[in-house]
C-alpha cells in the first residue's frame, strides 16, 4: 500500500511525484477544500469569532477522491504551499480525512528539486497552528470587514460594490494621489548649462550653474537668469578645482515576493497578476527536455534574503568558471532582511544555479524565460563582486560664478557584467575631458533654461506595490490579488501603465473615509497587519487581535448607517462633447460589463447608446477605411477596421502615422516595446506577419 502525498497544484504533484517513484501515490487537492459560506457571515463573533467552515461545492469530487485514495493507504502526507494558506489548507485536509493534528504528517518542499522533496519527506512535523491561526484570524478579519460594509456601500452608493481591509487602502492611496495631483500648482525654476570644450582634448562637456560666494544659488525667474547670463557675457570660464575619487556599486540583493514584482514590472512590462503566476508555474515544475519534471525556482512567496550555503557555493562555483576569481568579492556577501521580514524560507532564487537561462529557454515559454532569466540573473548578480567607478568633479569659475561638471567611468565592471539595475537617485555620467587647473577651455553656449516643478506621477503597479510594502500594507502574496480585484471592480483603471481612479473610486473612497476612517486609515491598516503578524510568530492570540479590532468597528458601523439613513450618494457622469442625436443631449460615459460605452443622460426618457470609438491615426491595409482601438473581453487593446463586420481585419499591432515606401500603406508596432515597423499590407513585399498570440513562444491571452 502507497504513502499519499497531497499538494495543491497538479502540475507541482506530476514534477513530485517523479522524484518520489514507486511507493507514493501523489494528488493535487486543486487548491482550498474548505472555506467560510457565501451565503452568511460564517463568523459568531459572540463565541470567540468561531466560524462555521463547509465544504466548497465545486471540490466535491476531488474531496471524494482524497477520501478514498487516503483510507486505502499506510500514511498521508500534506505537502501544501510552504506559507500561512498552505498550512491552513493542510488543516483542513487533516478535518476532511480525520488526521490528528499532533501526527507527524505536514511536509514542506521550499523547492521542488530532488534535494528540497528529500529534505521535505525526512522532516515531517505536525501542524503550526500558529501558521494556522494566522491565516484564519486574516481571514475572518477580511470577511468581517466585506461582509459588513459591502451591503452598507449598496444602499448608500450602488449595488455590487465590495469593501476590503487592504483593497480599500489601496483604492485610497490611488485617490490621494490623484488628488495630489489636481491640488498640484506648478512653480517656475531656471537652470543654466555651460557648453564648453577643453582645448588639448577637443572634447566637448557640460558645466551646470550652482552658485556664487560659496553658497548654492536657485534660479526662480527669467530676470534672474538674464541678469546672470549678461554677467558672464564675454568672461572665460576656468576650472578653479578638480576632485577624483573611487565609487562602488554593491549588488541588488536577491529577489523576494515584492522586489520581483516590482523589477518584473519595469524591466519586463509584466503586471502584478501575471508575475506571480508564471513565478508558479516556475516554482511547481516545467517540462525541461532531456530532465523532464523540474521546478526552476525556490517558493516565490517570500520576504526573507537568507540564501543555503549550497546554493552559494553552487552560483559562487559558475561565477568562477565563468568570470574569474576577480569576479567573487573577498568576503561572501550577507544581505540583511528587513525589521520583521517572515524568514522561514529563502530569498527567490533557481533551484539549480548551473541551470542557465539559455540551457533551458527551448523548453520553456516566453514569459517564462524571461522571469526565469530575470531571477537567474539577479540571484547570480548578487553573488558577484561590486562594480567600481573613476570619478571625477570639477568646480569652474565665470566671472565670480560658480560652475560645476561631473564625470564617471568603469573601473571594474563587477556585477554590472552580468546584471545591473538603478538606484533611485542614479544619474547617467559620461566622461569628463582630462582636467586640470591649468585646461584652457573654449565657451560654445551658455543658455538659461526654463522648467517647471513637475506634480507627483500616478501609480503603476511597480510604484504601487513599492508603496503597499513601504507602509505595510497586506503581505507582497495578496498584492497581485488586491490589485485585480481594485480593477475588476471599477474603482481603478489603466491609462496606458498608470493606475488611475474612477468616478465610483473616489466617491466610494470618499465615503469610507467619512464613515469608516480607520479602514482606510494606512497606519491602522499597517497596525493591523503588524497584529496579524504576531498571531502567526505565536506572540498573540488571535481571538483577542480580533476582538480589539471588532469592538470599535462595530460601533463605527452603526453611527455610519444612522448619520445616512435615507441618504443615497450619486456618482457623478463623465460627461463628452458627443451630441445625442435623438435629443441633443450632451451623452455621458457609463461602465458595463464589457467596459466603458456613451449613454444618454436622459435615460429613461433617452435610451441612446453607442459604442466609444477611439480612432488612431491609421488606416486599413485591406480596405483603406480607418482603424480603431478596440477592448477585448478580458480588457485587452486591438485594432480593427471600421467597416467591420464587411471587412474584418484585425491585429494586436499599433498603429502609427508612418506609411510602408513600397506599398504607402499603413505602418504597425511590431510589438509594444520597441520601434521597429511592420506593413501588415498582404499584398506588398515588405508584408510581416505579426506573431499568433497563445503559442508556447508569445504571451498567452
Amino acid at each position: 500500500m502507497a504513502n499519499l502525498v497531497i499538494l495543491e497544484s497538479p502540475a507541482k504533484a506530476k514534477t513530485v511525484k517523479k522524484y518520489l517513484g514507486k511507493g507514493y501515490d501523489v494528488m493535487a487537492s486543486m487548491g482550498h477544500v474548505r472555506d467560510l459560506p457565501s451565503s452568511s457571515l460564517g463568523v459568531d463573533p459572540e463565541k470567540n469569532f468561531k466560524p462555521k467552515y463547509i465544504n466548497i461545492k465545486r471540490q466535491a469530487k476531488v474531496i471524494k477522491e482524497l477520501k478514498e485514495r487516503a483510507a486505502k493507504c499506510d500514511a498521508v502526507y500534506l505537502a501544501t504551499d510552504p506559507d500561512r494558506e498552505g498550512e491552513a489548507i493542510a488543516w483542513h485536509l487533516a478535518h476532511i480525512l480525520g488526521l490528528k493534528g499532533d501526527q507527524a504528517n505536514r511536509v514542506t518542499f521550499t523547492e521542488i528539486t530532488e534535494t528540497g522533496i528529500r529534505n521535505g519527506m525526512a522532516a515531517p512535523r505536525g501542524l503550526d497552528m500558529d501558521l494556522v491561526n494566522a491565516q484564519q484570524a486574516r481571514r475572518i478579519l477580511d470577511r468581517i470587514v466585506g461582509y459588513k460594509i459591502s451591503p452598507f456601500l449598496w444602499k448608500k452608493v450602488k449595488s455590487g460594490l465590495s469593501a476590503g481591509r487592504v483593497q480599500s487602502v489601496v483604492v485610497r492611496l490611488i485617490v490621494d494621489r490623484e488628488e495630489e495631483i489636481r491640488a498640484f500648482v506648478p512653480e517656475e525654476f531656471w537652470e543654466v548649462e555651460a557648453k564648453l570644450r577643453e582645448k588639448s582634448s577637443g572634447k566637448l562637456f557640460t558645466a551646470r550653474y550652482w552658485g556664487e560666494n560659496g553658497k548654492k544659488r536657485e534660479l526662480s525667474s527669467k530676470e534672474e537668469t538674464d541678469t546672470l547670463l549678461a554677467d558672464m557675457k564675454s568672461e572665460k570660464f576656468t576650472v578653479t578645482e578638480v576632485k577624483k575619487g573611487v565609487r562602488k556599486k554593491n549588488p541588488a540583493p536577491p529577489f523576494i515576493t515584492s522586489t520581483l514584482q516590482q523589477d518584473s514590472a519595469a524591466k519586463l512590462g509584466f503586471q502584478t497578476k501575471r508575475t506571480m503566476r508564471v513565478a508558479q508555474e516556475l516554482y511547481e515544475g516545467v517540462e525541461i527536455a532531456g530532465m523532464g519534471a523540474v521546478g526552476l525556482i525556490t517558493y516565490m512567496r517570500t520576504d526573507s534574503l537568507r540564501i543555503s550555503e549550497d546554493a552559494r557555493k553552487a552560483g559562487c562555483d559558475y561565477i568562477r568558471s565563468v568570470y574569474g576569481d576577480k569576479y567573487l568579492p573577498a568576503t561572501p556577501r550577507v544581505f540583511k532582511a528587513k525589521k520583521g521580514a517572515q524568514d522561514a524560507h529563502e530569498a527567490i532564487r533557481p533551484s539549480t544555479p548551473s541551470l542557465t537561462p539559455d540551457a533551458v529557454k527551448a523548453s520553456l515559454t516566453s514569459d517564462q524565460y524571461k522571469l526565469y532569466k530575470l531571477i537567474w540573473e539577479r540571484f547570480t548578480a548578487s553573488l558577484m563582486a561590486s562594480a567600481e567607478y573613476n570619478t571625477v568633479s570639477a568646480d569652474l569659475d565665470c566671472a565670480g560664478h560658480t560652475f560645476k561638471a561631473s564625470g564617471s567611468t568603469v573601473r571594474f565592471d563587477g556585477f554590472t557584467a552580468l546584471y545591473d539595475y538603478e538606484d533611485a537617485g542614479d544619474e547617467k555620467s559620461a566622461a569628463l575631458p582630462p582636467l586640470t587647473t591649468e585646461s584652457k577651455l573654449t565657451r560654445e553656449a551658455v543658455n538659461g533654461i526654463q522648467k517647471f516643478t513637475q506634480p507627483p506621477a500616478r501609480y503603476n503597479e511597480r510604484s504601487l506595490v513599492k508603496a503597499l510594502e513601504e507602509n505595510g500594507i497586506g503581505r507582497p502574496s495578496t498584492y497581485a490579488p488586491t490589485i485585480d480585484t481594485v480593477l475588476k471592480r471599477q474603482y481603478v483603471e489603466r491609462e496606458g501603465k498608470a493606475l488611475k481612479p474612477t468616478a465610483l473610486g473616489e466617491v466610494t473612497t470618499g465615503l469610507m473615509k467619512e464613515m469608516f476612517s480607520d479602514i482606510v486609515d494606512v497606519k491602522f491598516t499597517a497596525k493591523m497587519e503588524s497584529d496579524l503578524d504576531k498571531v502567526e510568530d505565536g506572540t498573540a492570540d488571535w481571538v483577542k487581535t480580533l476582538d480589539r479590532f471588532y469592538g470599535g468597528f462595530s460601533k463605527t458601523l452603526k453611527t455610519a448607517e444612522s448619520a445616512l439613513d435615507g441618504t443615497r450618494i450619486k456618482v457623478p457622469d463623465e460627461e463628452t462633447d458627443e451630441v445625442c442625436e435623438l435629443c441633443g443631449r450632451k451623452m455621458v460615459i457609463k461602465t458595463g460589463r464589457f467596459g466603458k460605452f456613451l449613454a444618454c443622460p436622459g435615460y429613461p426618457e433617452c435610451k441612446n447608446t453607442k459604442n466609444i470609438v477611439a480612432e488612431t491615426p491609421g488606416f486599413c491595409p485591406k480596405c483603406g477605411s480607418k482603424i480603431i482601438q478596440r477592448t477585448s473581453k478580458r480588457g485587452r487593446k486591438f485594432f480593427g477596421c471600421a467597416g467591420y463586420p464587411s471587412c474584418r481585419f484585425m491585429t494586436w499591432s499599433e498603429p502609427v502615422e508612418k506609411t510602408c515606401p513600397d506599398c504607402g500603406k499603413t505602418l504597425f508596432k511590431k510589438s509594444v516595446k520597441g520601434d521597429a515597423l511592420v506593413c501588415l499590407n498582404e499584398a506588398c513585399r515588405s508584408y510581416a506577419p505579426p506573431p499568433v498570440r497563445g503559442t508556447k513562444k508569445t504571451e498567452k491571452e
